[in-house]
């Protein structure tokens, strides 16, 4: 027999379970519509997978999971897609989300399912992906994604693994029918998440007011090596810290997870879904929910399906809408009042609970706080609900997060012993959410901060370059200027002539040079389409093609142009012998010619800086566009890859000067 132990604090209402659990589990059908969130687990919400008009067969994926913490939705009968809308969904807020509406064709047409049942023969790797993909999530809180729980960070020695069987909130029965009419599967599923896991103890805990669901339990784990463990009742053990401590005496510590005492923790629910997505290959689209209260005729427990409408499934169990003034989705403790009944059923929804006002009644006003501590003496966490609550009034923030506020699982324990009748819990879950808006527009306008900042580097890191660059040319033209002036000793005029004849012989022997390759090159390129013309003529002639005369006729034309071009080519070449560079122009010419140059370098000089580099860049933009041209004309004609190698090379070069020249404008119209 296994020890257990006690936890902080908890109380003992009314249990109110025996309504529900005088039947098994019966099948609630296909309703005429089913309205499926995109959210329906902590995480992102699923992205649509499929559009309006589209025929879906049940299973088939309809919205992809988005991110690590997330979880895809399948359809939960065969029918057409016939919005994707935003629906009013099951939240305390009353606040409308994307969903997707099926019509189902009565068919009920799966997809095909391909199970696992050797499921040792996969590694844990591919059994969590196939989890993720069945779209499981927690079932018995806030619906946590099975298969992130399940992802344990390597070094991390896990000793217990726990089922979660205890359902102690009022009214609820879904876990208790569950191990009843389906124990066989729920210890299956306990073996798979024991072999993915790998703990030491594998066990279930079930409080001891479930006698026939501990000994259904106990029948089929004999032999399993996974331990049923009952203890006392007591109201919040199905708490998960609570349970840990319960079933091995070790406390989660604040802002922290159950691994790092070494337990991980599921739910009964969960573990049949995950025993379905492995063995059989069938997705989460149904589950067990508990329909309760005076305003129905017939408590019991129902099959559903994702998406069916609240109101469809209080029908099935003769609801007395006259009866009932506020209907609740889960228990009277932790559950909240949906703001319609056509709300649709989501994988969180263990229980619809319709109670009368006899049953149930509204809250009396609440009275000033007299400080009694029964609030603190209920808190299973430990907590100071009174102080909290002060805190919360007064949005201390920083003091409640200070006073652990978030290990609150709003159980509802302090309201209820509270003698007058404040909602403590209602505080605290509005203080949370507030605190959580603040660190989403915290963490936005830190984001916005560090993009602020990297962009002032950026620019100062730009600006110190530049400043970089002016000073280097500045440098340079010194050391110009300076070399200029020491080399006094030679004519200027003499050297400006002997530096313009070497240029004009270069010029014109580069013209010339230039001239007998591009006379070449067509010498080539005639005898080449001759040769071709020719055979083609040839096979023609063969073949008795009716194209002879044509082709003929092209051959004729194209020795033409050879002809000419041999021409052209012998005469570029006898001028070359017979001539020289040229006789060099007469010195008076030469004279005129170097004065008219240094004129208009003493004009260029008469410019300002400014407007020099402005003169600059524009003949080096105008090179650039004549060159770009003739590189054009140089693809259409085929030229060699040479030269348009060349040609590109000189666009390069002249973008780089440009780049240049436009600084060196920019520096000189700063200064």
């Amino acid at each position: 027999m296994r020890k257990t132990y006690g936890f902080h604090g908890g109380i003992h209402p009314p249990e109110n379970k025996h309504q529900s659990v005088r039947t098994p589990i019966a099948d609630a059908g296909i309703p005429p519509e089913l309205v499926i969130p995109l959210s329906q687990h902590i995480g992102a919400p699923a992205g649509v997978a499929v559009t309006i008009g589209e025929h879906v067969r049940k299973g088939q994926v309809i919205a992809e999971a988005q991110g690590f913490v997330s979880v895809p939705k399948h359809a939960p009968t065969s029918g057409t897609i016939h919005a994707i809308e935003d629906r009013l969904i099951a939240h305390p807020s009353g606040h409308l989300a994307p969903c997707i509406v099926i019509v189902p064709d009565g068919k009920d047409e799966w997809i095909e399912c391909v199970g696992t049942p050797h499921y040792e023969t996969l590694d844990k790797i591919e059994l969590l992906e196939l989890i993720r993909h069945a779209g499981v999530a927690g079932m018995g809180g806030a619906g946590f994604p099975s298969s992130v729980k399940l992802s344990i960070k390597a070094g991390t020695d896990i000793e217990t693994l726990i089922i979660n069987g205890t359902e102690c909130e009022p009214y609820i029965t879904a876990d208790d029918v569950l191990m009843r009419e389906r124990a066989e599967q729920i210890i299956a599923g306990a073996k798979i998440l024991r072999y993915i896991i790998g703990p030491k103890d594998t066990l279930i805990g079930v409080e001891d007011n479930k006698p026939e669901g501990i000994a259904a339990l106990r029948a089929a784990a004999q032999g399993s090596g996974i331990e049923i463990v009952d203890f006392p009742t007591k109201y919040p053990s199905g708490g998960e810290k609570q349970l840990i401590e319960i079933l091995t005496g070790k406390q989660v510590p604040s802002g922290g997870l159950p691994s790092q005492v070494g337990v991980v923790c599921q739910n009964i629910g969960s573990t049949v879904a995950i025993y379905d997505a492995v063995v059989h290959g069938r997705p989460l689209i149904s589950r067990v929910t508990t329909v309760t209260g005076n305003a129905v005729r017939e408590p019991q427990n129902f099959q559903v399906l994702i998406g069916t409408p609240m109101r469809y499934l209080l029908e099935k169990a003769g609801y007395q809408p006259e009866k009932n003034r506020r209907l609740i989705m889960g228990g009277p403790m932790m559950g909240f009042t949906v703001p319609d009944i056509d709300v649709p059923i989501v994988k969180t929804t263990n229980c619809l609970l319709a109670p009368t006002e006899a049953e149930l009644p509204t809250p009396p006003p609440a009275q000033a706080c007299i400080r009694c501590g029964m609030c603190a003496e209920a808190c299973p966490a430990s907590l100071l609900p009174q102080q909290l609550f002060w805190f919360a009034q007064g949005k201390e923030f920083e003091k409640l997060e200070d006073h652990n506020l978030f290990d609150c699982i709003e159980c509802g324990a302090c309201s209820y012993a509270c003698p007058s009748n404040i909602p403590l819990v209602q505080y605290y879950r509005a203080s949370k959410a507030e605190i959580l808006r603040l660190r989403r527009d915290h963490e936005k306008a830190e984001a916005s901060r560090v993009r602020f900042e990297s962009r002032q580097q950026r620019l100062e890191q730009a600006e110190a370059e530049k400043e970089a660059k002016r000073a280097a040319r500045k440098k340079a033209a010194e050391q110009r200027a300076q070399t200029a002036g020491t080399d006094t000793e030679e004519d200027p005029i003499q050297a400006a002539i002997a530096r313009a004849q070497a240029r004009k012989a270069a010029q014109q022997t580069g013209a010339e040079e230039g001239e007998l390759e591009k006379l070449e090159k067509a010498v080539v390129s005639s005898r080449k389409r001759l040769d071709t013309a020719t055979a083609k003529l040839e096979q023609a002639k063969s073949e008795g093609s009716d194209l002879v005369d044509a082709l003929q006729t092209g051959v004729d034309k194209t020795r033409a142009k050879l002809a000419a071009a041999e021409q052209a080519l012998a005469d570029h070449q006898q001028t070359r012998t017979q001539g020289s560079v040229g006789d060099k122009p007469p010195a008076d010419a030469a004279r005129a010619a170097i004065e008219k140059a240094m004129a208009k370098r003493q004009a260029e000089a008469a410019l300002s800086p400014a407007e020099k580099a402005r003169a600059d860049l524009a003949k080096l933009r105008q090179r650039l566009q004549k060159t770009e041209e003739t590189l054009a004309r140089g693809k259409a004609n085929g030229d060699e890859e040479k030269v348009i190698v060349a040609l590109e090379s000189t666009v390069v070069r002249l973008k780089e000067k440009i780049s240049d020249a436009e600084e060196q404008l920019q520096a000189a119209e700063d200064a």
